[in-house]
């Protein structure tokens, strides 16, 4: 018996042809080389494969057999080049991307309508997530990259930043009074505040601002979604913690303005990260393309 793939593809194409010397062309082979190669083949079985005739070679009862099989092989090796070709093309394949909600809405969506555009054969999936659920999701395989803020410090995994976005206190007109004055962090906490989850990226930066100046920031009310921190500020439910960038419709129309404070607030940044050391698939490299 033979494990010889080469062997194999020979005797596919002289039965294919019905020719050994247009296998032999096919392969790029001498014919010499071609009929050594079905000699071995026929050997390692101890069966004859094919009939010598004027027109060339014909199968065998038994070549017969080991063609049906062989051919069935060579569809799907085949088939496999096809695959990897459109892969390598992005004819198709799939993306895998974990976020937030919010990221995806505010930040990544312009990014990934034009991907579609470009690659319609795609398939998006996205995983929503906070940070510590999204780097789960990529350590387990079930993304391909994950959109978080930063900072992110992790030796498995390798992070891009990008682009730099502000955060920012936000009230709606029963707070008008507020407006053009600036506040310090005491005065703010007077007024019923409203944070996003605990487990957020967005949460846990602002609480160690405050405790930085020693403070103990206690919302009011806690949410899961920019939508809700923007619809409660809107409604005067409180001040809300929002992203500058992720309001900028409601600050230019005025169903929300920005409370001043006495103190600078950091900007915060946006990462791409993937595992470290792991390859991209075509697909997911040529999105992270985008942001470079």
């Amino acid at each position: 018996m033979t494990n010889n793939y080469e062997l194999y593809k020979v005797f596919y194409w002289a039965a294919k042809t019905g020719s050994l010397t247009q296998a032999a062309k096919m392969l790029y082979l001498t014919q010499p080389s071609v009929s050594h190669a079905i000699k071995q083949l026929e050997e390692s079985f101890g069966l004859t494969l094919f009939y010598r005739n004027s027109k060339g070679v014909s199968l065998t009862q038994e070549g017969t057999i080991l063609f049906s099989y062989i051919e069935q092989s060579q569809i799907l090796i085949n088939m496999a080049e096809e695959k990897m070709i459109a892969l390598k093309n992005l004819d198709n394949g799939e993306l895998r991307i974990g976020g937030s909600d919010s990221l995806f809405k505010h930040y990544l969506l312009p990014y990934l309508e034009d991907f579609i555009k470009k690659y319609p054969g795609i398939k998006l999936h996205l995983n929503h997530g906070t940070t510590p659920e999204v780097i789960t999701f990529l350590k387990e395989g079930k993304i391909d990259l994950g959109v978080v803020r930063m900072p992110i410090v992790d030796p498995q995994l390798e992070v891009k930043e990008s682009i730099q976005l502000q955060d920012c206190f936000v009230a709606g007109a029963v707070y008008n009074d507020l407006k053009n004055k600036v506040l310090s962090l005491n005065t703010l906490l007077q007024y019923p505040i409203i944070l996003f989850s605990r487990n957020s990226r967005a949460r846990m930066a602002i609480t160690e601002i405050f405790h930085s100046y020693g403070y103990m920031i206690r919302p009011e009310i806690e949410v899961g979604s920019v939508d809700l921190l923007i619809e409660f500020a809107r409604r005067g439910l409180g001040i809300s913690y929002v992203t500058r960038e992720f309001v900028a419709k409601e600050l230019a129309e005025g169903s929300l303005f920005e409370i001043q404070l006495d103190i600078p607030l950091p900007p915060s940044h946006i990462g791409m990260m993937n595992m470290r050391n792991m390859p991209l698939s075509s697909a997911a490299n040529r999105f992270i393309e985008q942001f470079r």
